[in-house]
């Protein structure tokens, strides 16, 4: 456009940059937009763990209804973790009974600014037991 028509696209006096205000609102928004993302990485890791327990705890019941060790079946599905057992086998005394086995699992999340926060993650599973 020629001929000393407005061009709003122009700095002129009065003008100034919107640079400035992005960066300083970017500044702002960064650590919060960071700590979310970790929340949500956190939040995914320990409902990972959350699942993983629940399988050992049933894999290790499983495996006392059926006369199997219930301690060693459910460490090799999660790990190192604690087992507790409520009978120690299925006989003709506890048939049709039920037993359960809980699995317990110290787990650590780190926060950022605050360091590591431990928690303790249980599952209990429970069957009857069958015919031996």
């Amino acid at each position: 456009m020629s001929g000393g028509g407005f061009d709003p696209t122009a700095a002129g006096p009065g003008r100034s940059s919107d640079q400035g205000v992005s960066a300083i609102e970017f500044a702002l928004l960064l650590p919060l937009l960071v700590l979310f993302l970790f929340g949500i990485i956190q939040f995914g890791r320990a409902y990972n763990a959350k699942i993983t327990l629940s399988h050992a705890a049933r894999e290790g019941v499983r495996a006392l209804v059926v006369g199997g060790d219930p301690v060693t079946t459910a460490e090799a599905g999660a790990g190192s973790l604690s087992v507790s057992v409520s009978a120690d086998d299925c006989d003709d005394d506890t048939l049709g009974e039920p037993v359960s086995v809980t699995v317990s699992y110290v787990y650590s999340y780190p926060i950022p600014l605050f360091g590591d926060v431990n928690g303790t993650m249980s599952e209990t599973a429970t069957m009857r037991c069958e015919q031996p």
